[in-house]
């Protein structure tokens, strides 16, 4: 049997199909448009991640027969809001987790309300990509859009829905909505007063490798695919890739460098660092997770290669690269805000340090650098809570260069796994499918047997000792630099 893993990411929607030793036959991926209408605004077409993945579907599965395919786990993009109308109408493109537009109602949560009262209803405060302040912008802005809400859900339930009928979502992309007790794994009663919603415009709540349903029986028709194949709920993009490089039950940790950048903690116990610049998230494996979300990471790289320099041949660039720990150049990797540990729609990117003797190469290094940095500031709130690590798992798009793995490694003092198979949150997916559909009795059996560990980058002493001396004065950049950042309507007053 087959079972397929879909990522629907901000750029692209990723599918892979997998059979059931866990060796991937084929992966495909189909890009969508993201808008950007105002200043810090970031919204999509729900539609596109449906036709897409439609399209991606058939090509995934041209050349298997489509009666082997077992099911569907599906990770995506979090926080987006995405309303639907009493007709199963898309009310407004959705909201995506890097739009910075709710300044004003992450300000009323958190200073009006209280941070202590946010944090005590959900576990977590409010930071605008959430889904909850997203939410109250639409009632306030869009008071007709807001009456018309029959069904809020996520990005990644968007699709399922679509693909199954099926009003779901899990508990790890739930977190992440500032709607759910993550505690008690419940939606938060006093939260959905605050954002004046009912229960019954939200998802039932499931496990990540929970049975939601099966395949409606025209789009099985139009795939080719038996109507008995099985959706998964899914899960968050970050639960899905730690569960696709096997961060899962306590003490693991991953890093992503994708689009966005994050740091993963697995626990058994459910924590809340002292100043809620983590996320405390239940992971898709039936447990707890810290995680970090800086919002900028291989986007910073990306910008600069492609935007600033005009080049594509990332490889290349990073040639030129020779004295790691000595760069006296300062990236702040900020250039769609920042989340953790600042929590600041208004930060910004900068360049800081630069001489007539700075390279090309030194800046493409101080990029390297910076989200490197700023996974630290992530590691280091995590370690407040007590957590201790001393390796790591990485993936996303950044991980595949060396160099910058190396520099992660040193930054964070740790050990730096780097799976075999780097399809983390599609990978993800299938093996959430899996369990659903009894291949596995558990997320942690399902990871045993499929995911392995190719290469190592092992931190080398000197350089890490350089790069903490580095880290003590990146450390103290953005709050001296806060002051500076203009609010957007400042730049017109």
């Amino acid at each position: 049997m087959y079972y397929i893993g879909v990522d629907l990411g901000t750029s692209a929607v990723k599918l892979l199909l997998m059979d059931e030793t866990g060796e991937i036959k084929r992966i495909v991926s189909r890009e969508y448009p993201l808008t950007f209408p105002k200043p810090g605004w970031s919204e999509q077409s729900p539609e596109d991640w449906f036709t897409q993945t439609m399209a991606g579907l058939k090509e995934l599965t041209a050349e298997v027969a489509g009666s082997e395919v077992a099911g569907i786990g599906v990770g995506g993009q979090m926080h987006g809001l995405v309303a639907l109308d009493d007709r199963d109408q898309v009310i407004r493109p959705a909201i995506l987790w890097n739009d910075g537009r709710t300044v004003e109602e992450v300000a009323y949560l958190n200073e009006t309300i209280g941070r202590d009262k946010i944090s005590q209803y959900t576990g977590n405060i409010a930071f605008a990509g959430f889904t909850a302040p997203k939410i109250l912008w639409m009632k306030k802005q869009e008071p007709e859009n807001f009456d018309r809400i029959h069904k809020i859900m996520l990005p990644k339930d968007y699709l399922v829905y679509r693909l199954s009928g099926a009003f779901s979502t899990d508990y790890s992309d739930a977190s992440g909505m500032l709607l759910l007790d993550v505690e008690h794994k419940v939606w938060s009663e006093d939260m959905l007063a605050l954002c004046d919603i009912k229960e019954e415009q939200l998802p039932k709540l499931f496990d990540s490798f929970e049975k939601v349903g099966t395949i409606r029986p025209e789009i099985a028709k139009e795939l080719g695919f038996s109507d008995s194949v099985i959706l998964a709920a899914g899960a968050g993009d970050n639960a899905a890739a730690a569960v696709g490089t096997g961060t899962v039950g306590p003490g693991r940790c991953n890093i992503s460098l994708g689009t966005s950048g994050t740091i993963f903690l697995t626990s058994d116990e459910f924590r809340v660092d002292e100043n809620n610049a983590l996320h405390a998230f239940d992971h898709a494996d039936g447990r707890y997770h810290l995680m970090g979300c800086m919002l900028s990471a291989a986007s910073c790289n990306k910008w600069w290669m492609e935007d600033i320099l005009g080049v594509s041949d990332y490889p290349a660039e990073q040639q030129a690269i020779r004295k790691l720990g000595e760069n006296s150049v300062f990236f702040l990797p900020y250039l769609m805000g920042e989340r953790s540990p600042w929590n600041d729609p208004h930060a910004r990117g900068a360049f800081i340090g630069m001489s007539m003797d700075t390279t090309r190469a030194d800046m493409t290094q101080a990029v390297l650098e910076g989200v490197a940095f700023g996974v630290k500031d992530m590691y280091e709130a995590a370690k407040s809570t007590g957590v201790t690590m001393e390796r790591s798992m990485i993936c996303g798009g950044g991980a595949k260069s060396p160099l910058w793995r190396r520099i992660v490694a040193n930054v964070l003092d740790l050990s730096i796994d780097v799976p075999a198979c780097e399809e983390g949150p599609g990978l993800g997916g299938a093996m959430l499918a899996m369990v659903a559909c009894g291949a596995y009795a558990s997320v942690e059996e399902a990871a045993e047997a499929i995911v392995r560990v190719e290469t190592t980058e092992e931190p080398e002493p000197e350089l890490v000792e350089r790069y903490q001396e580095r880290y003590s004065v990146f450390r103290e950049l953005y709050p001296r630099l806060k002051g500076g950042f203009l609010h957007e309507h400042d730049k017109h007053s």
